[in-house]
This record gives C-alpha cells, structure tokens and sequence, in this order.
C-alpha cells in the first residue's frame, strides 16, 4: 500500500449558535472567516479548516475518558513557554474560560481552555518540529 494519510485538513465543531460562534472564533482566536450560511461557518485556524456545524443544544466534541474526567479532543501548539505564557494571559483578559498553566509530566506545558459551546481545547507549548522545518521561516 503506497498511499498514506497525509494532514488533518478539516476539524468539525458542534455550536449552537453558528453566526455567535463565529464571531467568537473570529475575535478571540483571530480566525479567518471563509463561508457562513445558516448552518454552518468555515474557518482558517492554525493553518487547518474548522467547520462551525448547527447542532442540537448542550452538544460538543468533548469525551469522559476513563477517570470519569471530560477531556478536549484538538491539541493547539505554540512556539515555546514565553508564547504559551503570553496567549494564556491574552486569553484571561479577553474573558476567555481558561484553565492553568500545567507540567503535565512530558516536554512543554499545556493549559485548557473553552468556546462558547463548552468545547474544551488543549495548548501545547511544544511546537512540532516537524511542523517548524518545513512550514515556519525565519
């Protein structure tokens, strides 16, 4: 078999409200804006599309994993702790849910943080270097 997957191109997000949610991505994690119709909206994000998709109240794409703890299914990375540190701070002062700073016993730190919807994210401070030699420039 010579073919292989090759990115994540698309993440889908439960949101009650798509025109709310999208102005919320748009000014809180600086989204670009693609399409938007009644039921859904298209963003750009950390070089990925996000698609806002209408659902059914009280919906999100959070998981109980198996200590009975609701856990974030997206990871975003940043280039480093200071850049962790700055976003974390961004984040609280725009009145962002966020959660701590952590060590969570590997490389980086990481703290959570939620949409309006409830979806919970992950930041990493450890930026793929994968990632960083083929796209990132000096």
């Amino acid at each position: 078999m010579g073919s292989k997957l090759i990115r994540v191109g698309t993440t889908y997000l439960p949101v009650k409200d798509v025109k709310e949610s999208t102005e919320w991505y748009v000014k809180k994690l600086r989204a670009t804006l693609s399409y938007q119709d009644e039921t859904k909206s298209i963003l750009n994000l950390a070089n990925q599309s996000i698609f806002l998709v209408k659902s059914r109240e009280k919906q999100n794409a959070n998981f109980i994993d198996s200590y009975d703890n609701e856990h974030f299914s997206i990871t975003f990375e940043v280039d480093g702790l200071e850049c962790l540190h700055l976003l974390h701070q961004e984040f609280k002062d725009s009145g962002m849910i966020v959660g701590e700073i952590e060590s969570r016993g590997h490389a980086g730190q990481n703290f959570v943080f939620q949409d309006l919807d409830g979806n919970i994210f992950d930041v990493w401070s450890q930026l793929s270097p994968i990632f960083k030699e083929k796209f990132m420039t000096l």
